[in-house]
């Protein structure tokens, strides 16, 4: 069967678009709302974690909601769609009208909301689309990371790109948004089909499982480096490089470099074994970033072969170890719905310790967002924060990865 034939293509779609409402908005939304409407970076952070606790809750229980929906998946997962959509038009299309801050919250709320009850139905269904072998599980991941990281792309430059051409770039990129989530939806429609008689697997079953358990954790500590620099890479880029309007061009080496990467990978895992694939892409990840530590004002194109060498192995992150734990819910629980309600909890979690952990020990070091004179102090703050940080975190996950079982 070709790709087109098993629609192969609408699941890139479809995850181009939900990771359009992940990572970017962490990139752009505080430091929209700090410049904008003067939000302090202290009470942002602690806004983005106060949410990330609800999602301690909520992420299972989406999980568990997705499990048991049958005939009735499509019609909500469109309404999750609307809730994403609306969110995020709220959150940049419309001025707050009531205090900022709590505008904020509850825009953020909904449109992470929608995005996990998305993403945990989305890959829940990639368990029943890939089959019992893990070359359907790699092959699957390849083209739907490949459509999350040109989403990530084009929802990172897009505002920057806007900037020079429209008078309200954030506006018009969520009502863009809005357009492409419409679009996605429609697509992906003949996906959701009616669950079958399997039984929802008992969460106790997932969490008490070591291989599963183990994945987890891994998944918590390895994407915690992506959130850091995700988080402060428009301030890494503005105070420390002294190159402002480089952003929008840089993010899209970036990301552009993992989704150009994620098919080599997903063949490299399909001839190698995903775990020695992925151990190698880490360590290239540790020695490519810990580079970034050296730079100074002026030093863009040496930042940019950084973020291409480190962009590629953020490709393998995020195509092979959601196919090693898509592969393990295969066994263990096939409709998959709690055990993607967990990878999404651990996913947001490491944001919102890039978020409460980061941006009031980088405010206290005496740096402010859009400011013209940096302190050195908040200068010599923010590299370490952004340069050292992750690199430390994915020595802890290479580690963790050799000490985990994984059948190939």
């Amino acid at each position: 069967m070709t790709a087109w034939s098993e629609r192969l293509p609408a699941y890139t779609l479809f995850a181009a678009v939900t990771s359009a409402a992940g990572l970017p908005i962490y990139i752009y939304a505080p430091t929209y709302y700090a410049e904008t409407y003067g939000i302090s970076l202290t009470s942002l952070g602690a806004i983005l974690f106060a949410l990330r606790l609800i999602d301690v809750g909520q992420d299972p229980a989406l999980g568990w909601i997705a499990e048991r929906l049958r005939r009735s998946k499509a019609p909500a997962v469109a309404l999750g769609a609307l809730l994403m959509a609306a969110s995020m038009l709220g959150l940049f299309a419309v001025a707050p009208p009531i205090t900022p801050a709590l505008w904020f919250a509850l825009m953020v709320t909904g449109l992470f909301t929608g995005f996990s009850f998305l993403s945990i139905n989305f890959y829940a269904q990639g368990i029943a689309k890939a089959g019992p072998h893990a070359s359907g599980h790699t092959r699957l991941a390849t083209w739907r990371e490949t459509g999350s990281l040109l989403g990530v792309c084009i929802a990172a430059v897009a505002p920057t790109l806007l900037m020079g051409h429209v008078g309200a770039p954030f506006s018009t990129f969520a009502w863009g948004f809005a357009a492409a989530v419409l679009l996605a939806t429609l697509a992906m429609w003949p996906e959701w089909r009616p669950g079958g008689t399997v039984e929802p697997t008992p969460m106790r079953v997932i969490v008490s499982d070591p291989v599963a358990r183990r994945l987890l954790i891994l998944a918590l500590v390895n994407a915690t480096p992506l959130a850091v620099s995700s988080t402060l890479f428009l301030f890494f880029v503005q105070a420390r490089l002294g190159a402002p309007g480089w952003e929008g061009p840089l993010l899209v080496l970036f990301f552009l470099a993992a989704a150009v990467s994620s098919p080599v990978w997903g063949a490299l895992a399909r001839a190698r074994g995903a775990k020695a694939t992925l151990l190698w892409a880490m360590v290239l990840a540790v020695v490519s970033f810990g580079f970034t530590f050296f730079l100074g004002r002026g030093d863009v194109w040496l930042f940019a072969l950084i973020c291409l060498a480190s962009g590629a192995t953020i490709g393998a992150d995020l195509t092979l170890l959601p196919a090693m734990f898509a592969r393990r819910m295969a066994a263990i629980s096939p409709i998959g719905g709690q055990g993607f309600g967990l990878w999404a909890l651990v996913n947001k979690l490491t944001l919102a310790f890039a978020a409460v952990a980061l941006l009031p020990v980088l405010e206290r070091s005496g740096f402010v967002p859009g400011a013209d004179h940096v302190p050195a102090a908040a200068e010599t703050m923010l590299t370490v924060l952004y340069a050292l940080v992750p690199s430390l975190l994915k020595l802890v996950a290479i580690g963790l990865l050799v000490a985990t079982p994984l059948e190939e």
